[in-house]
């Protein structure tokens, strides 16, 4: 935005200008939190559940903010701050989303929206990696992929940016729309439909869609990328897209795959990459990737230089060579069993290593929660799964269908302070589960005290 003038910015917004600020430039990025509001800045305070934004507007002005965008009351209040632009609009989110749309529109760039039940973050990143070397592109950090996230990375995104790919989540019917609307994406993949969220939505069937909200924001000639084996999402397919279907029966499918590459036939045409993870999930979702990339004219090849976001299956070498999948950023029951399908995978290349899971409450899954669980017990004895520790009352019920090894915990407090001294020597260690059991903790205690493993039986 630093192309704009302060008039154009608030004209964006839909918001008015109190103040001008004390340059024609615009600012570089925007913020919600008051502490990162320094030069360049636009601090957008934004009411919350614990606290109102709006009251930190003179204190980011101080803090050399280039402005502020708050609720009228507020830029009032701080009018006798220290001089920076002070714009105006009775819902400040929304100004900030037609903002983010305006700036959308003035990169002109292609725009991929990427939703699913589980796999969008890694195809993310694998997009990422795909278009880099071919197109500048900016991509969502972490969990920006809210009605709050999403405009703030396209707010991010410097001038000549030819690509945005923006993860989009959702946890009710009219989500994906939302961010829909301020994206307005050229491509809409959906990685896959499974049951998450069923506590709000009910059914399988609401579940496909509410993600189908993406297919049905896209313009006439913009390009769907769905699974090619979904019925769920066939009444939601329009005839005037051009719809690209991905996996074994699909436009875009696998053809053969060593330890090295992977060969893709995407739409009649031979593609050939080297890839350095071996992870059978991640190969899957190279294929959204792929058809996403073909349809915005990039041909991928060449290494996938892949960097996965925090918490999303990264392996950390410990001291006393265990292996740590730090996968603890969130959890649904295809995820997870994708994930223990990984730990069986990479335990059996290793050779002799233990496969150790510490599996957390997969939560809003409505009814069938327990059913979910239990389910996850066989799974985990199938994968091979030696050792089992479980976190969370929901999680315990998947030590009653699993037969190797089992201690249960209430909480990841509880489970970081056993897990240590049950870990040997070589161990593959899996840590996974919904973002609200906080398993972040089991993964840091783990690899700080790795260092003491050297042994069957020894603590680490």
């Amino acid at each position: 935005m630093r192309t704009w003038t302060p008039e154009q910015v608030a004209r964006a917004a839909g918001a008015r200008l109190v103040t001008p600020a004390p340059t024609t430039a615009g600012p570089e990025r925007a913020t919600i939190d008051s502490r990162q509001a320094g030069p360049g800045a636009l601090f957008v305070g934004l009411q919350g559940q614990q606290e109102d934004g709006g009251r930190f507007a003179a204190q980011a002005l101080a803090a050399g903010a280039w402005g502020v965008l708050t609720t009228p009351q507020h830029a009032e209040d701080a009018r006798c701050a220290p001089p920076g632009a002070l714009l105006a609009a009775d819902d400040p989110l929304k100004a900030m989303q037609r903002l983010a749309t305006g700036w959308r529109r003035e990169l002109n760039a292609k725009v991929i929206g990427v939703t699913g039940s589980t796999g969008k973050t890694s195809t993310k990143d694998l997009l990422l990696a795909l278009l880099s070397p071919h197109r500048r592109t900016v991509a969502s950090r972490a969990n920006y992929n809210t009605e709050i996230g999403l405009p703030l990375e396209i707010l991010a995104a410097p001038a000549g940016t030819e690509v945005l790919v923006l993860e989009m989540a959702m946890r009710g019917a009219g989500q994906i729309a939302e961010l829909a609307a301020v994206a307005e994406p050229d491509v809409g993949v959906i990685v896959s439909i499974g049951p998450v969220h069923l506590e709000l939505l009910g059914t399988i069937e609401a579940i496909a869609a509410a993600k189908a909200e993406l297919l049905a924001a896209l313009k006439p000639g913009g390009t769907a990328v769905v699974p090619a084996d979904e019925p769920l999402l066939e009444p939601h397919l329009r005839a005037d897209l051009k719809t690209v279907t991905f996996g074994d029966a699909g436009d875009v499918r696998l053809v053969r795959s060593d330890d090295e590459r992977v060969e893709i036939e995407a739409r009649g045409r031979p593609i050939v990459l080297e890839v350095p993870f071996t992870q059978a999930h991640l190969r899957r979702n190279l294929l959204p990737a792929v058809a996403a990339a073909q349809a915005i004219g990039v041909t991928p090849e060449g290494r996938v230089a892949l960097e996965l976001s925090p918490g999303r299956g990264q392996r950390l070498a410990l001291p006393g060579g265990v292996t740590l999948i730090d996968d603890c950023y969130n959890a649904n029951p295809m995820s997870m069993r994708a994930a223990l399908e990984d730990l069986a995978q990479t335990a059996a290349r290793i050779g002799d290593a233990r496969p150790v899971a510490v599996l957390g409450d997969m939560l809003e899954l409505g009814p069938r929660a327990r059913e979910y669980h239990l389910e996850l017990g066989h799974e985990a004895s199938a994968a091979g799964v030696e050792l089992l520790v479980t976190v969370g009352p929901l999680a315990g019920a998947i030590g009653e269908e699993f037969d190797g090894e089992l201690h249960r915990t209430e909480d990841a407090a509880a489970a970081a302070r056993i897990l240590p001294g049950l870990i040997r020597s070589g161990d593959v260690v899996l840590i996974k589960g919904s973002r609200g059991v906080g398993l972040e903790l089991v993964c840091r205690t783990l690899s700080a005290t790795a260092p003491a493993a050297n042994g069957a039986g020894a603590g680490v």
